[in-house]
Formats: structure tokens, sequence, C-alpha cells
């Protein structure tokens, strides 16, 4: 059963926690790696070095949306490409187990089930999107 009065807040902390996650990995591109190392990067795995600024701005969009709840859902939705990405092009072929050499798929696959049990649940407390439409 599901208990109505704090499932809102399970929401709000998924939706939260989630967006927190894409932040830091936006910043650790941006200012660890550098966009133009990011680029580079994807270069080296076969990938249009360009991709690595669409996949900067779209995680920075995505985080901002699911931090203050705007669409949500979509976003959500939205996401998962990103994660599917890097499962296929790093993490997949390091197996398993996130502490491999490269990381494995475990963390990016949880990441994914994160996002659709928030695509499911939708937006939570405290949406922005909810408060405009009052």
């Amino acid at each position: 059963m599901i208990d109505t009065r704090t499932a809102p807040y399970a929401a709000l902390l998924l939706r939260l926690s989630l967006g927190i996650l894409f932040l830091a990995h936006a910043g650790l591109k941006i200012f660890v790696f550098t966009p133009a190392g990011t680029a580079g990067f994807f270069g080296s795995l076969g990938l249009p070095p360009a991709l690595a600024y669409v996949t900067i701005a779209w995680e920075i969009i995505g985080a901002l949306a699911l931090i203050l709840g705007v669409y949500a859902r979509a976003a959500a939705i939205a996401m998962i490409p990103v994660l599917l990405g890097t499962i296929a092009t790093v993490h997949g072929k390091a197996g398993f187990f996130f502490n491999n050499p490269n990381g494995g798929w475990e963390f990016p696959a949880f990441w994914i089930v994160g996002l659709v049990v928030l695509a499911l649940m939708g937006d939570g407390a405290h949406a922005l999107r909810a408060m405009l439409k009052k």
C-alpha cells in the first residue's frame, strides 16, 4: 500500500538526488575533465566529439528540471538515453561491478531504475510546475 501522506516527499527526495547526481556529473565534465577533454574522450570512444557538449548541456538541463520539478516525469525519461550511452560505450565493457577499472554498469543501471520510478511516481512535493499552477 502506498502512503499518500509521505509518497510526495519520497518523490521529492528521489527527484532532488537524481538531479544533483546529474549536476555533479556535468560539473565533473566541465571543471575536472574540461569540455575539450570530455570531447577528446568521446572522440577516443569513436563518438563524435561534439556529442560531449550536447551531453553536458543535456545533463545540466535535465538536472535543473529534476531539481526544480519542472516536467520531472518527462525529464526523467529524457535522461535515460544518457545513461544507456554510458553503459554502451564505457561501463558495459567493464563488467557489472562499479569498482572494476572504468566502472561497471551496475551504478548507471540502478540510476536508470531510479529515473523510471520517478517517472512513474510523478513530480512529488514542492515541484515548481505544481506551484505555478496554483
